[in-house]
């Protein structure tokens, strides 16, 4: 009987998060009601309560079930390539492919940062540093003479550039992106791996 109760228990707290979830993309997170959340999940106003603290709360749950990251990091974790700059390559196509699935990903980013000044990111980053870390195995691995930096500094970076790829991939008009030529990953790829500078030039502003 007390598995029954918790399976239900559990089937009601994630309908709540899908019906949030839905109504926060629709109509932002003020735009959303309490009542609305309640009156399209079929339960009531105490049941939500049995779940969750507030309307806060139901947004902290839906930030951390929806966030991309679930699809992304064992996409990155079985990327491929014996060196380190064929993984890197194949990473970026892999991320930036999965991403590109996730059409909901600058609404909710959008909402956590306007509407919460990035309060819950904290959260976020808590639940997926181990896997992050693990991610430095797997390059210590590879071929290749890595320079001696912080993995999490190199994962922020790589993090940061494609991430940024991907949105401006979607917001860039097309006849800005063709100017990058055909293969613009590529062309980040490079930038991350070797920088901007000519090897002539790096000595000079070593």
């Amino acid at each position: 009987m007390d598995t029954i109760v918790v399976k239900k228990g559990e089937a009601t707290r994630t309908r709540i998060i899908e019906v949030a979830y839905q109504l926060f993309l629709e109509q932002g997170y003020h735009g959303t009601s309490m009542r609305q959340i309640v009156d399209r999940a079929a339960i009531t106003m105490g049941g939500v309560y049995n779940h969750f603290a507030g309307k806060e709360a139901i947004w902290e749950a839906v930030f951390l079930a929806k966030h991309p990251y679930h699809e992304i990091l064992p996409v990155l974790q079985t990327a491929e390539g014996d060196t380190v700059a064929e993984f890197v390559q194949n990473a970026a196509s892999r991320l930036v492919a999965e991403l590109g699935r996730r059409d909901d990903l600058l609404n909710l980013m959008f909402i956590e940062l306007v509407e919460f000044n990035g309060k819950h990111v904290h959260e976020l980053f808590e639940a997926i540093l181990p896997e992050i870390l693990r991610m430095g195995q797997v390059f210590a691995e590879k071929r290749g003479l890595l320079r001696s930096l912080p993995f999490p500094l190199l994962a922020r970076s790589f993090a940061g550039l494609f991430f940024s790829y991907y949105i401006t991939e979607l917001l860039l008009p097309k006849e800005v992106r063709l100017l990058m030529g055909d293969d613009a990953l590529h062309g980040f790829v490079n930038i991350y791996l070797y920088g901007i500078l000519d090897e002539s030039t790096e000595r000079t502003y070593a």
